[in-house]
């Protein structure tokens, strides 16, 4: 199966599903193309709201492809791959439509970071987190910011040091990053589409100054992220990372 980005629009609701067969990890061609199919979604006037989902039924979202970066070379070429992830968060960000995360399976690293920049999130049982980064010589710099924001520093401290342990999805619903769960993914399709359906039914005027309050104080992001881009791009190269990475290729 080969890697996709998708939107579908049913009755004023835009789906968008992103998929890579390896556990939904992101290359670049990915991440771009999830970042343009954002920006396209929040102009169009047929969409009143978006759902933003990953093909498959496990791995939400694996994070970084690992086959990717252990071909990085350079600082230049590290700090354009982390910026994908920092384009697809800010892309999300500055979407004028309220955006659903419906998270089916685990998401790790660069996935938990999507999963934080939607404005509410449905998740099954089995959506275990993890933020890996340091375990491998980087860390969650450019996803930092939305991580916190929605399950705080602390929370975001504790996953980042204890890097090797996936935490529950009622870990993730108790620190604020998921809204609520779902025994199955049937029942979650369901109430993502139920949720969807209400809300555009709902004042579109208000729904727009609403996504505004939402993300209120976050205009600096767009510096902010480039800048943890970076630092995850020098990083990227270090002889531990390097090594580390090799044993997954």
């Amino acid at each position: 199966m080969e890697a996709y980005v998708n939107l579908n629009i049913e009755n004023s609701v835009g789906y968008i599903e992103f998929f890579h067969p390896n556990r939904n990890a992101m290359p670049s061609d990915v991440l771009k193309d999830l970042t343009e199919t954002i920006k396209h979604a929040g102009n169009n006037p047929e969409i009143k709201v978006i759902v933003l989902k990953s093909g498959g039924d496990r791995t939400f979202c694996a994070g970084a492809s690992f086959n990717e970066l252990i071909e990085i070379e350079d600082a230049e070429t590290g700090k354009q791959f982390f910026s994908g992830f920092a384009n697809v968060i800010n892309a999300m960000r500055t979407c004028p439509k309220l955006i659903i995360g419906r998270v089916q399976g685990k998401a790790v690293g660069g996935g938990v970071g999507i999963a934080a920049a939607t404005d509410y999130c449905l998740a099954s049982q089995y959506a275990a987190i993890k933020l890996s980064e340091l375990s491998i010589g980087i860390g969650p710099f450019v996803i930092e910011p939305a991580v916190s924001r929605k399950m705080g520093k602390m929370t975001m401290s504790q996953m980042t040091i204890n890097a090797e342990e996936f935490y529950s999805a009622e870990f993730a619903k108790e620190k604020g990053l998921y809204g609520d769960l779902f025994d199955s993914v049937e029942v979650l399709d369901k109430a993502v589409s139920d949720l969807a359906e209400k809300l555009i039914t709902y004042n579109p005027e208000a729904l727009k100054a609403m996504k505004s309050v939402i993300w209120e104080g976050t205009a600096h992001w767009d510096t902010l992220l480039a800048e943890r881009a970076e630092i995850s791009g020098r990083l990227v190269l270090s002889d531990f990372t390097k090594e580390t990475l090799k044993r997954f290729k």
